[in-house]
């Protein structure tokens, strides 16, 4: 009998103690992200898109609890409804207050550029030309970390990726069919886009959730020689 009794108690304490470590996880929404360039690969659900790969990211984290983005569009149009007057004030939401997340994530895409290096031409043999090209592609995203209770920005940062690679182009015609064979799996642009939503998540993770001075001071550092290399870029072009 005292063995069950103990057993149930330690049930009930590993219970408990996994709702008090998930009452401790941070509740965060991310918002679809926006751009500022002009960068030819951002098309109509590109927002949506990386919206969905930095859910994923922070999901993966096991840090915070992370609002699907059909829920945060719910609340979000709720909101939206309830500042326009269209409904009673007993029910309305009040502006700047979405209880189902306590910072909502917002990403920009604030530079974006895309340079080849190489002969793109390559060498022509038989009507056919086979040539290699190296591709470098360099992202930027503003970030901001929003509070819900404030609407206040708490923090913001600027985030940078680049990438680069080679790829194989084929092209030439054969009994009037055109052939372009340029794709590659992995793209220097996806590379960079896929290194700014990690890099995204793992400061959101040091900031937001472990709050620790060892990872703090790492991404300070960052902070710093991205802000020394952007003084020197200006300088270099006054």
């Amino acid at each position: 009998m005292r063995k069950y009794i103990v057993v149930i108690v330690l049930c009930l304490s590993l219970i408990v103690a996994a709702q008090l470590f998930a009452a401790e996880k941070p509740r965060i929404g991310v918002l679809r992200f926006t751009n500022h360039t002009g960068a030819s690969w951002w098309g109509y659900t590109s927002g949506t898109e990386l919206q969905d790969m930095l859910i994923a990211e922070l999901a993966s984290t096991k840090a915070f609890r992370v609002l699907e983005r059909q829920e945060l569009d719910k609340v979000l149009s709720e909101q939206k409804l309830s500042e326009s007057g269209l409904v009673e004030e007993t029910t309305r939401i009040r502006p700047g207050r979405i209880k189902a997340a306590k910072y909502l994530i917002a990403g920009t895409v604030s530079s974006f550029q895309e340079n080849t290096s190489g002969d793109e031409g390559g060498v022509s043999i038989m009507g056919f030309r086979v040539g290699g090209a190296t591709k470098t592609a360099y992202m930027a995203v503003d970030l901001k970390v929003i509070d819900t209770e404030t609407g206040e920005i708490v923090d913001n940062r600027t985030v940078e990726a680049t990438s680069s690679g080679g790829g194989l182009r084929l092209s030439g015609s054969l009994g009037g069919i055109g052939g372009n064979l340029g794709k590659q799996e992995k793209t220097p642009v996806g590379k960079a886009i896929r290194s700014c939503v990690i890099e995204i998540s793992d400061y959101l993770e040091c900031s937001l959730a472990k709050k620790d001075d060892d990872c703090m001071k790492k991404y300070a550092e960052k902070e710093k020689k991205r802000k020394d290399k952007t003084r020197k870029a200006i300088k270099l072009d006054e």
